[in-house]
């Protein structure tokens, strides 16, 4: 019965000129698959009309592009979902799809390439040329379209490519032209076909779709690409590379190539792609991976020497370099490479060793140049780039020994002359945050090594001269550009080399070195120079201050005992304005700090017969002059837990647990002030669920106790909110 309702739709067509219904029909089509397998329908009476309607109705629909094409995407999503089928189906009934998959994979394609003779493309808001994430949806379904009947679809791609290809390399040796209307048309269809090739070897990755007999088809496929690049950058291509349709064309070939290394490039792949390269080997001499290994590299760096003001291109070539060059097989294989080996060999004499030569030599009078700025600027960011992608201690150290001694005091001299100047400031301290980051444990001296005293002794200088200059300037109406964010960007650094666990602390007060206290002196005063409502205004300062303060009372509490009362007051009321935010990060790295905080009164002050060190006796001093900091924030992470969606409950148990063991009495009263606020009738359940929460508890922090509490407040909370 439904095969003869969409016989009589698609027959006589009521209501598909409304292009809505069309829509809403082409959509309905497109879920016809979906609710039948293909050996129920091949065995329906009336199969053969039908499918018969349905490729009739797609073709029609493909030559309608400037009306049709949102509804095409429907339409061979159903004819993917048919052919895909094909492998499980039984009987002998004719599927007929043999026949008309070619047809509609050259309407398609005739479709593109009238749209572009046309000079519109099928979406009228954008050419999907440029746009990925369109180009992708048109394209998703046609590979498998192309390999159901992969011969006779490749043939008839090479039939039409081939033409087109003679005419582009013919233009190599043209002069200049005034109108280059028709080479224009000529660079999109090749990009076309370019993007329906990658696409193609794409789905070689996936199973089921790799047979060896494709191996021929794709080589004859890939060889069109590879002939067009012979010619993509010589003659009157290389004068066009500010032309968008000759980057369209570029960003093609990237695409082809990232399909193909994929597909075709590995040992692995090499061996189990015998007939592929012996095909490539007759069309173009290019018998094995290395070979074109050596193409794609050489078309990167042209890529990189000529599309400077193409950020897209750029982009996409580096994207494409980067998988290279990161991949476990592509990696290994670049270096086998005389191209890669030439650029290895010769990186002496790069942009970086310049730069930092000709800086180093600048006198301090001209320092303030623009030249020396941009210079300063493109420095930090290709040293920011280098150490994001030293991941191991072998090759961190090859650029700590570069680094240091020798360099570092540029870095200082730079902070020290354009500290007012946040374009300068801020690649040069990100370069700094990067540097100082123990990833992967990267940062892994040797036991005698003192590497990383010297490392933070340059962090500690950088700070105090940018710290201490950046007070002294006046504010400006851009006080977050200015100098908030910088004083962010410091605040990781520190706050990353304090927690690098690479850096002996002890060592600086044993012999009377000032670079710990001095670090930690200067952005104290910066901190205490932002008003708190400025921090919490904006997001990324937000997360480096309470970051900072989470390692600072981790690994650093002496100092904040230390300060005085109001400083000390300041900081820790700051911690619970952080408890009452909304960003869950934010709130389980205060509610760090704050047990850090009541640990250390616990162990020393609560349970020890009376203090003894100085920073203990700073913190009783500290909680006596200010009685309400503790019950404050106790009665704060109360209300988190009780009366509000609380996604990092563990972490709040850990502070809850450690205040409530300073003091009996705080917690009586508290749980007496929540009692209060709640019903009279519903008093003594929750004077009961109170009761539960404490139930097993120790007067200890150990682990096992706190784990117990962490249990107990989850039942408490459930208990304490169900009515």
């Amino acid at each position: 019965m439904m095969i003869i309702n969409f016989y009589v739709l698609l027959g006589g067509g009521a209501g598909l000129a409304d292009h809505d219904n069309y829509h809403e029909f082409c959509r309905l089509v497109g879920r016809f698959k979906v609710n039948y397998q293909l050996s129920e329908l091949v065995n329906m009476e009336g199969y053969s009309s039908w499918i018969s309607l349905v490729t009739e109705f797609t073709l029609k629909s493909l030559q309608s592009w400037q009306w049709a094409s949102s509804g095409v995407y429907y339409l061979l999503g159903l004819w993917s979902r048919l052919v895909t089928s094909v492998p499980y189906l039984k009987g002998n009934s004719p599927n007929l799809l043999n026949e008309f998959v070619p047809k509609i994979i050259e309407q398609f394609i005739s479709s593109k390439f009238d749209s572009i003779q046309a000079g519109l493309s099928d979406d009228l808001s954008e050419d999907p040329l440029d746009n990925v994430e369109l180009l992708q949806d048109q394209l998703e379904c046609i590979p498998y379209l192309c390999r159901f009947q992969y011969e006779s679809c490749s043939t008839f791609i090479m039939q039409i490519t081939d033409p087109i290809l003679q005419m582009y390399m013919e233009a190599v040796n043209l002069p200049a032209l005034a109108d280059n209307s028709e080479l224009v048309i000529i660079e999109a269809k090749l990009a076309w076909v370019a993007h329906i090739i990658a696409a193609i070897l794409k789905t070689r990755q996936l199973v089921g779709l790799s047979a060896d007999s494709h191996e021929i088809q794709d080589a004859e496929l890939s060889a069109r690409v590879l002939r067009l690049i012979n010619v993509i950058d010589s003659g009157l291509h290389s004068q066009r590379y500010g032309e968008v349709p000759k980057q369209r064309l570029d960003r093609a070939v990237l695409i082809f190539f990232q399909y193909f290394r994929k597909s075709y490039i590995g040992d692995q792949a090499m061996h189990s792609s015998k007939q592929l390269y012996a095909r490539l080997s007759e069309l173009l001499g290019l018998h094995d991976h290395l070979l074109i290994l050596n193409v794609i590299v050489g078309k990167i760096a042209t890529n990189l020497k000529c599309y400077a003001e193409s950020e897209e291109v750029i982009n996409q070539t580096l994207g494409l370099f980067s998988e290279m060059a990161t991949g476990f097989m592509t990696g290994k294989l670049l270096l086998k490479l005389d191209t890669v080996q030439y650029i290895i060999s010769h990186h002496n004499n790069g942009f970086a060793p310049k730069v930092f030569v000709s800086l180093e030599s600048t006198p301090d009078a001209i320092f303030r140049t623009d030249s020396v700025k941009y210079a300063l600027i493109g420095l930090m960011r290709d040293l920011r780039g280098i150490a994001m992608a030293t991941n191991s201690r072998r090759t961190y150290g090859f650029l700590f020994d570069w680094l240091y001694p020798t360099h570092m005091p540029l870095l200082l001299k730079a902070i020290t002359h354009w500290t007012d100047t946040p374009e300068v400031t801020t690649p040069l301290l990100k370069f700094m945050a990067e540097f100082v980051l123990n990833k992967s444990q990267r940062l892994t001296f040797d036991s005698s090594s003192p590497n990383g005293i010297l490392l933070f002794r340059e962090v500690s200088k950088l700070t105090v001269a940018y710290g201490s200059r950046i007070l002294s300037l006046p504010n400006c109406a851009d006080l977050y550009t200015f100098k908030y964010k910088g004083i962010w960007i410091l605040l990781s650094v520190l706050a990353r080399a304090l927690a690098g666990n690479y850096v002996n602390f002890g060592v600086f007060e044993l012999y009377g070195d000032r670079a710990l206290s001095d670090a930690l002196d200067t952005v104290l005063k910066l901190l205490i120079s932002i008003p708190l409502v400025d921090i919490l205004a904006y997001r990324k300062l937000t997360a480096a201050y309470f970051a900072f303060l989470e390692v600072l009372l981790n690994s650093h509490i002496a100092f904040v005992l230390n300060l005085d009362t109001s400083t000390f007051r300041h900081i820790v009321g700051s911690l619970e304005s952080g408890l009452r935010g909304v960003d869950t990060n934010i709130l389980s790295q205060c509610a760090s700090a704050v047990d850090n905080l009541a640990t250390f009164y616990f162990n020393n002050i609560t349970v020890g017969e009376s203090p003894t060190t100085p920073a203990a006796l700073n913190l009783a001093r500290h909680v006596a002059d200010c009685p309400g900091v503790f019950p404050e924030i106790l009665k704060t992470l109360f209300e988190i837990v009780l009366f509000e969606d609380c996604g990092n409950q563990w972490s709040l148990s850990r502070p809850m647990l450690s205040l409530i063991l300073i003091s009996e009495e705080m917690f009586t009263n508290l749980r007496a002030q929540i009692l209060a606020s709640q019903p009279v009738d519903q008093q003594p359940r929750l004077s009961l669920c109170f009761d539960h929460l404490m139930a097993d508890i120790t007067q200890s922090l150990e682990t096992k106790n706190r784990d117990k509490f962490t249990q107990n407040l989850t039942k408490f909370r459930n208990d304490f909110r169900s009515r």
